[in-house]
């Protein structure tokens, strides 16, 4: 599902933990939704460090540069969904000779996972982050499972979609951020196997 808001995305994660007899992930405080800390197993929002684990290193020797590998433009069409030729006059720029088949969004797992196993991880739609969008330099202080800042305005966005054509935004490291929902953002369901 694309065009839903971060929120309503969190509101989702705590229904769906519900009805699993699970803690919510997420609290209201005055007006906001936040995850609750410590963090539980109910169902939530992948943190950033677990989205760029999961599409960068899972299953793979080193870290990747884009989904299907190290160089620019797609090998294939079955590389992954992006602006192709299909939606040209949908989107401002296309990879110019690449046609995956699907001018918008294509069902889930239409391309092949990435060596990780995980399906969608660089295109078809970016997904939100349970992060709070921040942009300071990392301390250099090792931390294990980082769950981003406490709070903010903007919440980070993750991964390519079917409207990203250029190479800054189809590698693994862009990062993105939105308080609006966005017909090319979706999300990913996450959660703990036990409490960390």
């Amino acid at each position: 599902a694309v065009g839903i808001s971060w929120e309503d995305d969190a509101r989702y994660m705590n229904w769906l933990s519900a009805q699993d007899g699970l803690e919510p992930a997420y609290i209201e405080d005055g007006g906001t939704l936040r995850l609750r800390r410590p963090v539980g197993t109910g169902y939530r929002l992948p943190t950033e460090a677990e989205w760029a684990w999961a599409a960068r290193m899972a299953g793979r020797a080193a870290r990747a540069k884009f989904d299907w590998g190290a160089s620019y433009p797609p090998p294939t069409p079955k590389a992954g969904n992006f602006a192709d030729e299909s939606a040209r006059g949908i989107v401002p720029v296309v990879i110019e000779g690449y046609n995956d088949g699907h001018a918008v969004t294509a069902p889930v797992a239409s391309f092949p996972a990435n060596p990780g196993g995980f399906f969608d991880m660089g295109h078809n739609a970016a997904e939100w982050m349970n992060d709070y969008y921040d942009i300071s330099a990392p301390s250099g202080t090792v931390v294990e499972n980082p769950l981003g800042p406490e709070g903010g305005a903007l919440h980070v966005v993750r991964g390519a979609g079917w409207r990203s054509a250029t190479p800054q935004r189809l590698r693994l490291s862009f990062r993105d951020y939105s308080s609006e929902p966005r017909s090319d953002i979706g999300f990913r369901v996450a959660r703990y196997a036990q409490a960390p």
